[in-house]
């Protein structure tokens, strides 16, 4: 029991931090100190920096809601679309999000292993959406999934994480629009 609120006690401090100073200048004795912890109780569990951000960042982006089957299409990429809309507003993703996509162009471990453990299952869940709107019929079986699985993400997280702007009440809804015209175009 001790032990988990300790862990638990850590990835928040490490979140926080990361969201505070970035991965480049985060440091184990910054979050031990900010989870009240010592720096033996991270080193316990993670061996490094870079193994401690995998296994954290991807246990949340894991964690993340599960496939949403709507039953049809449009109500899948809404579902898809107002997840990460969520998660870019949030205080915490929507700082750390962009400085580790930056810090992964310089670190090529942390790509890799974000790459893996993060981009990857996220893009199969939104592989299995795309592949059960073509058993539906919603969709061609020649759909281009590469092109469909990059624009699934791509127009909102520019315009939250990249431009900063804000979305309005309908927003998502055009946007889901907009993206199944595309898959079918």
């Amino acid at each position: 029991m001790l032990q988990d609120s300790v862990t638990e006690a850590i990835s928040a401090a490490f979140f926080e931090e990361l969201a505070s100073v970035g991965y480049a200048r985060l440091s184990l004795e910054a979050v031990a100190k900010r989870a009240g912890a010592g720096k033996a109780a991270i080193y316990r569990r993670w061996p490094s920096k870079l193994e401690m951000a995998v296994a954290l960042v991807s246990a949340a982006a894991v964690d993340a809601p599960e496939d949403v089957d709507s039953g049809t299409l449009r109500g899948d990429v809404f579902a898809l679309l107002a997840d990460l809309d969520g998660a870019l507003r949030h205080r915490l993703p929507s700082r750390i999000v962009p400085d580790l996509l930056a810090e992964s162009a310089r670190n090529p471990e942390l790509q890799q292993a974000l790459f893996a453990a993060v981009r990857d299952t996220r893009r199969g869940k939104a592989t299995r959406l795309l592949e059960r709107a073509v058993e539906r019929g919603e969709l061609p079986s020649d759909v281009d999934r590469e092109l469909a699985l990059d624009l699934l993400a791509g127009p909102l997280y520019w315009r939250l994480a990249v431009v900063r702007t804000p979305t309005g009440p309908d927003y998502l809804d055009r946007l889901a629009d907009k993206l199944l015209a595309a898959f079918v175009a």
